[in-house]
């Protein structure tokens, strides 16, 4: 198993998630999305497995204030410039991904 998880320190799901595969004695990878984003590849993994409007958080305080007046055309490019425009957690098992608090998923993981 090669767990990542994309998230926010500060973000109750995230913290949730890594109880979840810590309680379970799983190791993973944290991603903290303030200092470092998605890479094209990762976010393409991602996207073939999440509809892009599951990844895009509408109702961030950053989208209401900088994205809500103009439409996004591009997502991928929206969540490749500025990382904190996903929902998160976002959790990869290779190319397997969930996003948000997904434990009925993770425990058929396991």
């Amino acid at each position: 198993m090669n767990i990542q998880i994309f998230g926010i320190k500060k973000c109750q799901d995230t913290r949730k998630a890594e109880r979840f595969f810590k309680e379970r004695g799983i190791k993973y990878q944290f991603i903290d999305l303030t200092i470092k984003g998605m890479s094209k590849g990762e976010l393409k993994s991602v996207s073939q497995q999440v509809a892009w409007g599951d990844l895009l958080n509408s109702s961030g305080k950053l989208y209401q204030s900088q994205y809500k007046t103009h439409m996004v055309r591009d997502i991928g490019e929206a969540l490749l410039q500025n990382p904190m425009l996903l929902n998160t957690p976002v959790v990869r098992n290779g190319t397997a991904a969930t996003v948000g608090y997904r434990p009925e998923i993770w425990k058929a993981w396991t």
